[in-house]
């Protein structure tokens, strides 16, 4: 059964019960009703995630002129598998990892600090990393053998969600990268003018309709 008294069924509700839990082997478990790779779950996510990153992170996209529903990009608990792996390449710090996993999915699909930071808290929390000084005076996050057992565990699904990424990023490869700029220019825009406060009737309705103008012509390109 799942664990509510906590509200949150990914977090455990202390560490000696986790860690007990980890030495009764339910490291390829985590409570069962998987989505997606191990690191999947039934509840929702983490309270750190906006409802927006929430969106980005699981990759689902509208495209075409059908409005279809395009690839998904990570199912619950992806991320933190890719994390995971990437770390075990080599110890990596926050923004090289934003960094990096942008340039894998072609810029399609950049993580906010407000994804990966709780990604790798997380991580952190369950063992399976831990933070270290970095020449650069930045926090490397380098894998346990916790982690690197948990990795042997379930390489399958590893291999299988980088093999997506691969994927992934062939299918869109052909978007231009000055388009890819254009679209975090007017994501980052919009998030800051957000932050600014409440805006006036006047102004929303210009920026609905200079977004819907630019919808129709993506739409008709």
């Amino acid at each position: 059964m799942t664990n509510t008294s906590n509200g949150d069924p990914d977090r455990p509700n202390h560490p000696e019960q986790e860690e007990t839990r980890h030495r009764h082997g339910r490291h390829g478990d985590h409570r069962g009703g998987h989505r997606g790779g191990p690191f999947g779950g039934r509840g929702r996510h983490r309270g750190e995630h906006s409802r927006e990153d929430h969106d980005e992170h699981r990759g689902e996209r509208r495209g075409g002129r059908g409005g279809h529903r395009r690839e998904r990009i990570f199912d619950y608990g992806d991320l933190r598998l890719l994390v995971l792996t990437m770390i075990a390449e080599r110890p990596r710090h926050g923004y090289e990892l934003i960094k990096d996993i942008s340039e894998r999915l072609q810029g399609v699909y950049t993580p906010s600090p407000g994804v990966i930071y709780p990604t790798l808290s997380w991580l952190d929390d369950m063992g399976y990393t831990v933070t270290e000084p970095g020449a650069s005076g930045k926090k490397l996050n380098r894998i346990t053998a916790e982690g690197e057992a948990f990795l042997v565990a379930n390489r399958a699904a590893a291999d299988a969600l980088l093999s997506r990424i691969s994927s992934f990023a062939e299918n869109n490869g052909e978007m231009p990268h000055t388009v890819i700029h254009a679209l975090k220019s007017l994501k980052m825009t919009v998030r800051q003018r957000l932050h600014r406060g409440p805006m006036d009737a006047a102004s929303a309705e210009a920026i609905v309709t200079a977004l819907n103008e630019a919808a129709r012509i993506v739409e008709e390109s």
